[in-house]
């Protein structure tokens, strides 16, 4: 095939082009022999093309081609026509390999007939899951953790700062995985949410996310995605729409509320690719992942709907390693008297607690949410496991009026749980050289308050004489080292054996 503008050949692949393409590309869910592709675009001004493909490689070597006709492309938000994508499952990969994914169009003259060239449009690039975690010293198996992005003034930092550190970092800090657990997009921000016209409502949103995912199209495309939606991506304490915020009154409309939550439904299901409450996944028989939607299906009385909890809980119960609990909002956490978190859903927060402490193995809980960033562990459930909780937000701070909404790390709850359980609640362990900074903030400027600094966090596993190593490390997205790596947050990683 002949490509026009692009030297593309087996020998010279592109590496880091298109980064704010109005496409995308996204290497979403991977198994050691699957991953499921996400091409198109969010922007309303392109024509669906006649014809597209994707090409597989492996050490630039071509694997396979896809096709993608017209009639395949689907529509992101159902009410809206002129923004396409379609999903690819990948087969018969091998185990712990890396893969690129390109996609090209067919170019077509006036009539919309084939004209014979090809043009590129993105790369993508991913790893297989492997079979069981590396042992080698300068080798982990690595996943990434971010929260809260916010396009305005991020001018592509994040993008950048995860794009340099896969394509320069080692194998011990070179994100495999990339855990999104909330607030990607934040659909509630700004005075167009108060439109009474139902169309402007879904193209405001999809709107959002087209700008959003240009943003972070560097990092959208390196590394596997699991993406959790939080409030956000709906509004503001959402499925409720009982909350002060002004811009949020339009919801007391049933007509728009139906609307908007009906389109940010689509855009969690259909874009984030976020369709099952809880998915897991293994690394062989070393460790264990849980992925739980605690947002979408939430009610009155629970944080995630009777089927989903169901399986939460029988992972955790059934757990023969170390687990990995990715979840939007954080465990150790206070009742909250202003906005609704886990801890307001007593009944289930209670039994997350006793199903997690069952197996007697440690648990690290991966969150985010809360506009800071740091790392505390407290000792629970009556066989000597340890609970890590890591938590990493934001990525990039809300700007003007609404950068009053930020924090920095606290030292709160004192002890864990403050619910009954059949354990005594344990002291938490806060160590302050694993938060992340603040800095000061200047009334009408675009950040008002003192804030947590911008960043995203690896975390790798490794396996030595049996024994699972887990080190921690935050990455500043705004600052780097002359070599264009972010710049580390941690001056020694955290580190913690798990059992």
């Amino acid at each position: 095939m002949k490509v026009i503008n692009r030297s593309v050949s087996k020998n010279n692949l592109p590496e880091f082009w298109s980064d704010t393409s109005v496409w995308s590309l996204v290497p979403h869910k991977v198994t050691p022999f699957t991953a499921e592709i996400w091409a198109g675009t969010l922007f309303p001004y392109l024509r669906k093309p006649v014809l597209c493909r994707l090409i597989v490689y492996k050490d630039k070597q071509e694997l396979k081609r896809i096709d993608i006709k017209r009639a395949e492309w689907e529509r992101p938000i159902l009410r809206l026509s002129n923004r396409f994508f379609t999903l690819s499952t990948l087969k018969n990969l091998e185990s712990n390999q890396h893969y690129q994914v390109t996609l090209f169009q067919q170019l077509e003259d006036d009539a919309g007939e084939y004209a014979g060239d090809w043009l590129y449009l993105k790369s993508a690039y991913f790893n297989t899951l492997p079979m069981s975690l590396p042992t080698a010293n300068n080798d982990a198996f690595t996943v990434s953790l971010n929260s809260c992005f916010y396009e305005h003034r991020d001018n592509g930092a994040t993008a950048e700062a995860f794009k340099n550190l896969y394509s320069q970092g080692n194998n011990a800090i070179k994100p495999d995985v990339k855990f999104m657990v909330g607030d990607q997009v934040y659909l509630d921000i700004g005075a167009d949410s108060l439109s009474p016209l139902t169309n402007e409502v879904r193209k405001r949103i999809a709107d959002d996310y087209a700008k959003h995912w240009q943003a972070l199209g560097s990092m959208l495309s390196r590394g596997a995605t699991w993406m959790l939606p939080d409030d956000h991506e709906y509004w503001n304490d959402y499925p409720f729409y009982d909350s002060l915020v002004p811009t949020l009154f339009m919801l007391k409309i049933p007509k728009i509320r139906n609307a908007w939550s009906t389109a940010s439904k689509n855009g969690v299901e259909r874009i984030q690719q976020t369709h099952n409450p809880v998915e897991t996944f293994t690394i062989g028989n070393d460790l264990s992942f849980c992925i739980a939607d605690l947002r979408s299906t939430r009610t009155k009385t629970q944080f995630i709907n009777k089927k989903g909890f169901k399986k939460l809980i029988g992972w955790a119960k059934g757990l023969t390693t170390p687990g990995v609990l990715v979840i939007p909002q954080i465990l150790i956490v206070e009742k909250n008297k202003h906005e609704r978190n886990l801890h307001s859903f007593k009944r289930q927060y209670a039994e997350l607690l006793e199903a997690l402490a069952h197996s007697g193995r440690d648990i690290v809980v991966l969150s985010g949410d809360v506009h800071f960033g740091r790392i505390c562990s407290v000792g629970f459930g009556n066989k000597g496991a340890k609970l890590i909780e890591i938590v990493a937000s934001p990525t990039s701070n809300l700007t003007g009026i609404n950068s009053v909404a930020t924090a920095k790390p606290t030292i709160k709850p004192e002890s864990f749980p403050d619910i009954e359980t059949t354990w005594e609640p344990q002291i938490v362990k806060y160590d302050s050289k694993y938060n992340v900074k603040v800095t000061r903030g200047r009334w009408f400027s675009s950040y008002w308050k003192e804030r947590t600094k911008e960043h995203f966090m690896t975390i790798s596993f490794n396996k030595k004489e049996s024994k699972i190593n887990m080190t921690v490390q935050a990455w500043l997205v705004r600052r780097a080292e002359a070599n264009g790596m972010p710049k580390s947050q941690f001056q020694v990683p955290y580190s913690i054996t798990l059992k």
